[in-house]
Order: C-alpha cells, then structure tokens, then sequence
C-alpha cells in the first residue's frame, strides 16, 4: 500500500534533518522513511533525501539485525582516509635533505637532536624539493625524526665574576707546576647542563 508523499515543507525539514546524522544515522532514517512510505516508498524517498537507493536498501538491511549496544562506529575498522606519511613515506626522504645541513645534537644523547629551522622554513623547503605540506605535516615529521624544540637561552653579555680571574691564575700555576715536574696536561670541558 501506498502512502501519500509528504508536504514540500516536510521535506525540505526531512532534507534538513538527514544532513545532521552520521552516515549510518541517514542509511536507517531513510530507511525507516522508506518503509512508512510502503510501495515504492526506497524511490521516493532516494529522491526526497538525495541519497543513492542503495543507501536506502542498505538501511533496510541494517534494521533487520539487532543494534549492539558496543557497536558506536561510524565506519569498520580503517576506513577513513589514510595518514598522509602513509600514503607518501617517500616525502621523508625530502625532509631529511631539507635538515641535513641544519641539524644539531646533545653530544651526551645521541637522540637529542635540533634544528635552527623553523617549521615555515621546513615548508619552503619542503616545497622546493616539491611536496606542498602543511606545518601540521612538518610538526609529524620532527616528532617523527624525534626532533625536540631548541629554547634558547638569555645569558647577559660581558658578565663579570669577582673571583673569576683569580680561578684562571691558580688553573696556570698549576699547570706549570705539572709541566714541570714533567706531566702532561690536559684540558676538558666537563661541564654538564640538565
């Protein structure tokens, strides 16, 4: 049996309604349309809503099995688009170029390292090397490459120390003293910032 069609303010509201579901949201709402609608109702209502009317059978379909309380997903697991390193893992190739004559380490971890670029530079030269990324790209990257953010440090300039001259002339006693009771001297930086 066939039911009227709906009033054209109806379903310009119905239009409205089904763009603010989910995706499987407008598959069972069409559908639930599409059966009130009763004979030839799926056609009807593919035009009403502006939807394929395999949607429509794939709602009805979907209406027939129990809903499962745990099943919240839009999509099966890995639908969506694909991360764009995924897609193009060729582009890191590029970046390691870009950074290969600016990159900088902790000499106590090798795993610490830096770069004087800034993410818009990285993008330039990213760019140059012919891929067009975002900086939310380039920031993948780095976190990636285990690149960490450099903070530079204020020190003031000409700083004076009172004792400071006093500590270089004992450092030169004592390596004349060293020198000449004939052991070598060496000099090292052993200091270590945390």
């Amino acid at each position: 049996m066939k039911s009227e069609p709906y009033s054209p303010e109806i379903e310009e509201q119905m239009r409205n309604f089904y763009q603010t579901l989910s995706e499987k949201d407008r598959r069972r709402y069409a559908a639930i349309e599409a059966r009130k609608s009763g004979y030839g109702g799926i056609s009807y209502i593919s035009r009403v809503l502006q939807c394929n009317d395999r949607t429509i059978v794939r709602g009805l379909k979907e209406l027939e099995k129990p809903l499962a309380e745990e099943s919240h997903r839009i999509r099966r697991p890995g639908g969506g688009r694909k991360a764009f390193l995924t897609i193009h893992p060729e582009v890191e190739v590029a970046f390691q170029r870009v950074l290969e004559n600016h990159t900088a380490g902790s000499p106590m971890d090798e795993t610490s390292k830096w770069t004087n670029l800034t993410r818009g530079e990285i993008v330039a030269g990213l760019k140059e090397e012919g891929w067009k990324v975002s900086v939310t790209i380039v920031d993948q990257l780095l976190k990636k490459h285990t690149y960490r953010r450099r903070q530079a440090f204020k020190t003031e300039a000409g700083q004076s120390v009172a004792q400071r001259d006093e500590q270089f002339q004992n450092i030169e006693t004592l390596k004349h003293a060293y020198h000449e009771a004939g052991n070598p001297v060496m000099s090292m930086d052993v200091k270590k910032k945390k």
